[in-house]
């Protein structure tokens, strides 16, 4: 499992990229390990309004739909539109090339309260 350690960590499997003063996020590598083929990725639309823990789109595998939940709160500023046509992306690149959104934060401090990658990798590993 690869878990960089660059990146923070939600509970429920998303990572997140500060970027300036952007945030890009993504499901991690457990997560679409777990879940399998990814075969369809739903994303909002540029300009929603997202609020950490809550829903903002959804990925099916093979086995399951799931939703994704929001990391933090803010605005979509960019979505990966490339995932429409490619959703086998996430199984092969979840890190590089299938980032999901880009947020503009509403508020910056709530990456401080996501997870570390060691964090992270003590909660799978104690899963």
């Amino acid at each position: 499992m690869s878990t960089p350690k660059e990146l923070r960590y939600s509970e429920e499997h998303e990572w997140v990229k500060v970027e300036g003063d952007l945030v890009r996020v993504g499901i991690t590598d457990f997560a679409q390990s777990e879940l399998g083929d990814i075969v369809f990725v739903e994303l909002p639309e540029v300009g929603a309004m997202i609020q950490a823990d809550e829903p903002f789109g959804s990925v099916e595998s093979v086995k399951t739909v799931s939703e994704l939940y929001a990391p933090i709160s803010g605005e979509v500023v960019e979505v990966n539109e490339d995932l429409d046509d490619s959703p086998e992306h996430v199984n092969e690149s979840p890190y590089e090339k299938a980032w999901m959104i880009v947020v503009k934060p509403s508020d910056a401090g709530e990456v401080d309260k996501l997870m570390t990658a060691e964090e992270y990798e003590n909660m799978v590993n104690e899963g």
